[in-house]
């Protein structure tokens, strides 16, 4: 086959998966778009308690989102080893794990939340509505943890279809939920930021109850025998995943633990650069999800060669999802350069924050290209079910580099805000240089075939 012809046939393969996951990705990036917009309108304050408290909220996801990740590459590859039977026992123990998770965690958040954003020195301006949103949207939490193991398994056998429809969904509960509980509405009182609260927490249930509608309803999950019967928890399945997934969980918790801790470092400096900050990560945010769903189809299309015996086949899928990613985000920082003022002016009409969030875009145009090839190269790896050594990398790259040197400027030197986030453009950079090294070496040697995926009998 010629070269043309080969690219031409994965990258189809690639955004036939992707498409949805885009589309989903986008439509949360609209939640986020949603909630910094309408909290924008009630002033700097309300924007900034959304900022931080759902840089928290989104801290805590992310750790459980990245165990759960590990059930993508072991549906993917079992899917492909054509053992389609063997995926309910997965997405069941999947359904437990989440519950043993959400539960706890609401009591938890609730009871530290107040103290812990007492002791980082959040601003006493705005330090009440953030407690008060964080103590809300975690109610959310065992909800959208069950839809995650859902979520990864119809992803895992290249269904991407119904994770779109629940976004969008999803897209339109929370902005409909926004309008009623910030401004009050429909006879609900005006609860400001903390509104946005109960909007995302309402959402969280709603967009689960979608998702596990879709799968009873629909025959083509039928196969996967997931409701065939209740089985009880399984420590050897449960302990894959873990196994799997805790490194993935640490890997991706140290990206956007970093962008979540520097939400922090920023809110110590007041109302409006935490204001700006939001705006700018926001916009960096959605532009990023587009890699992200890449990423995610990558690791579907790397699994399921592999799962087939295709090594060269799945060596050539990681590369090619890895340069699209890059390409994509080197056409997005040109746009976000190009049209910086009217982005930001879709926010709030506030001269500082507009100027300082501006700075902010001009760093995050520089760390767009890396950070896609970053994504990129990650979910290559783990779709090789390599994830130890990307968990070392992001760890070094983010809290050695990337972390220390925005506390030194934005605590030690009192910079501008713009060389806080110098760090994210150093960690970035090195993460991206390294991972792709990391993918060079796995996809060249031996690797292991679906033989060596634990399977329970």
């Amino acid at each position: 086959m010629s070269f043309r012809a080969r690219w031409g046939r994965e990258t189809r393969k690639l955004l036939t998966l992707a498409g949805p996951l885009i589309v989903n990705n986008l439509a949360i990036a609209g939640m986020q778009l949603a909630d910094a917009v309408m909290a924008g309108r009630l002033g700097a304050e309300s924007l900034a308690a959304v900022a931080v408290g759902g840089s928290v909220w989104f801290f805590l996801f992310t750790i459980v989102l990245g165990v759960k990740l590990a059930l993508s590459p072991i549906v993917a590859r079992l899917y492909g080893a054509g053992t389609p039977e063997l995926i309910g026992r997965y997405t069941r123990q999947g359904i437990y794990l989440a519950i043993v998770i959400g539960v706890p965690l609401i009591f938890l958040v609730r009871a530290f939340v107040g103290p812990a954003l007492a002791w980082l020195g959040i601003d006493e301006g705005f330090r009440a509505l953030t407690v008060e949103y964080v103590r809300i949207i975690v109610i959310g939490a065992p909800a959208i943890f069950v839809f995650l193991a859902f979520r990864f398994t119809t992803e895992g056998i290249g269904r991407t279809r119904p994770i779109m429809y629940t976004s969008i969904f999803a897209l339109v509960c929370n902005v409909f939920f926004n309008w009623v509980f910030m401004y009050g509405n429909l006879g609900a009182p005006a609860m400001g930021a903390a509104g946005a609260a109960v909007a995302s927490a309402l959402t969280m249930w709603l967009l689960m109850l979608a998702l596990v509608a879709i799968f009873l309803a629909d025959p083509a999950y039928r196969p996967l025998a997931i409701f065939d019967r209740l089985s009880p928890p399984r420590p050897e399945v449960l302990w894959e995943v873990v196994r799997l997934g805790v490194p993935i969980s640490v890997t991706v918790t140290a990206e956007v633990g970093l962008f979540s801790a520097t939400s922090v470092l920023m809110g110590t400096r007041g109302a409006d650069v935490s204001a700006a900050h939001q705006i700018a990560l926001n916009l960096a945010t959605t532009t990023f999800m587009i890699p992200l769903a890449l990423s995610s189809a990558i690791v579907v299309r790397v699994g399921h060669e592999l799962g087939r015996s295709r090594l060269e086949d799945a060596r050539y899928a990681g590369w090619l999802g890895i340069m699209n990613c890059g390409l994509f985000m080197t056409l997005s920082a040109t746009l976000m350069l190009l049209f910086r003022d009217f982005l930001v002016g879709l926010y709030i009409d506030d001269p500082r924050v507009t100027g300082i969030a501006l700075s902010l875009l001009l760093m995050a145009a520089i760390f767009q290209v890396a950070d896609g090839i970053q994504i990129g190269a990650a979910g290559a790896l783990r779709g090789y079910k390599d994830t130890t050594w990307a968990m070392v990398i992001n760890t070094f790259s983010y809290w050695v580099l990337a972390f220390p040197l925005a506390y030194l400027a934005a605590v030690k030197l009192m910079l501008d805000p713009m060389f806080i986030w110098g760090g994210f453009v150093v960690g970035l950079s090195v993460a991206a240089l390294l991972l792709s090294m990391r993918f060079r070496f796995v996809s060249r040697r031996s690797v292991a075939e679906p033989a060596d995926l634990p399977v329970p009998g």
